[in-house]
């Protein structure tokens, strides 16, 4: 069974937006195949959170008509982006 459910993200810095889109493993809370919107110019810019003025990370899972919001973590170091058990379990619920 694949527990892979695409979410929205996004990396808020002092005064920008910036969209993406990934999947999210509803087992693990691990996020992968983060893929940014056309606006963003990753080549020349690098990952949000090395900018001076990144700020936190969030994601959006849209599910039979509801969107449920919910905290992203980044390891600045791998790059690596997942959701806590916690607020994995605080998404199933809010998600039914």
């Amino acid at each position: 069974m694949d527990l892979k459910v695409k979410i929205t993200m996004t990396d808020e810095l002092t005064e920008e937006v910036i969209n993406s889109s990934a999947y999210l493993d509803l087992a693990s809370g691990e996020i992968s195949r983060v893929e940014y919107d056309e606006d963003y110019d990753f080549d020349a810019l690098g990952h949000p959170w090395d900018a001076d003025d990144y700020e936190f990370t969030s994601g959006t899972l849209s599910h039979e008509g509801k969107d449920v919001e919910f905290k992203v973590d980044v390891n600045k170091t791998t790059g690596q982006r997942s959701v806590s058990a916690n607020e994995l379990l605080e998404i199933k619920v809010r998600a039914r």
